[in-house]
């Protein structure tokens, strides 16, 4: 039997997908909502696709509000968004390095 792959639930498309396919965004104790990209920060997490697509979203159904459970002023949806375009660069990036393509430096 193989090895068994943990699955969690995006907040914006709701689909079921691997942690490896998803971005986690977390509450700290201090109470910021940030962007975790390795996966291991303390705090209250939920996860997102790599999209911002999937962004917006869980920010009109306040399904990330919900689960970090605490209001999310429009200005950190602003700054997730960027994060998570230049994280995703940066992803795609190391992917096309990883299968023999150039990759794109910023």
């Amino acid at each position: 039997m193989g090895k068994k792959i943990p699955l969690r639930q995006c907040v914006g498309c709701r689909e079921m997908k691997s942690k490896k396919e998803l971005i986690r965004v977390i509450k700290t104790p201090e109470n910021e909502v940030l962007l975790d990209v390795n996966g291991k920060t303390n705090g209250r997490g939920a996860y997102l696709c790599f999209s911002t697509e999937c962004l917006q979203k869980a920010k009109r159904s306040k399904g990330l509000e919900r689960s970090l459970k605490i209001a999310i002023p429009e200005e950190i949806y602003h700054r997730l968004e960027e994060e998570l375009k230049q994280f995703d660069t940066e992803r795609q990036s190391v992917i096309h390095a990883g299968d023999g393509r150039e990759s794109r430096q910023n």
